[in-house]
């Protein structure tokens, strides 16, 4: 639940104060939180209520979560600087030119990388950023790489502790679930 509420109020922060401009991230983070939230409270609802089938489907949802999460905190851990090039390379082709001015206005830099030369080249003719002016642009990629690693390590490192939480309220939810509801009847077999 924790985490659910915690994802949206980043989101939300992060629009509020205008640094992330896409409405597709911010909405897809939106989207994650609030369905975390939901099988929290599902689980929740289920662990109250002594509730076999509720327990059970967030059971297996959450080990379907800790395995995406796990999954992905090892990739951010394991990613090196030649793959965090290609990954950004690939991302900065998809790109609209406006989002890409928006970039380059606010990181105050130019193109992404000097190794692909007609796509810097365009992308410097198209730069609307101040750094221009005075001819001292550094690229945006190696602004971006320099706090990538960093970012990743941390990012790997949160989403490991909270898929091994998530593996333990599974682990609980287990034992939980196959305990006798205390408010039934002493003498039913189930």
């Amino acid at each position: 639940m924790l985490v659910g509420l915690l994802l949206i109020g980043v989101a939300a922060w992060g629009k509020g104060f205008g640094l992330v401009s896409s409405i597709h991230i911010i909405g897809g983070v939106i989207a994650v939180g609030f369905f975390l939230l939901v099988i929290a409270i599902v689980g929740l609802i289920g662990a109250i209520h002594h509730h076999q089938v509720m327990l059970f489907f967030y059971m297996v949802i959450l080990f379907i979560v800790f395995l995406f999460q796990f999954g992905v905190s090892c990739s951010c851990l394991a990613m090196n600087r030649e793959q965090q090039e290609t990954l950004l390379s690939s991302a900065w082709g998809m790109l609209h030119n406006q989002t890409r001015g928006d970039l380059e206005t606010q990181l105050n830099c130019c193109g992404l990388l000097k190794n692909s030369t007609s796509q810097f080249d365009q992308d410097w003719a198209n730069c609307p950023a101040p750094c221009k002016t005075d001819n001292n642009c550094k690229t945006c990629g190696g602004l971006m790489l320099n706090h990538a690693t960093d970012t990743l390590k941390i990012l790997g490192g949160v989403g490991l502790f909270f898929s091994f939480t998530e593996i333990l309220g599974v682990w609980l939810a287990v034992r939980y679930r196959n305990q006798k509801d205390p408010r039934a009847n002493p003498s039913a077999f189930l």
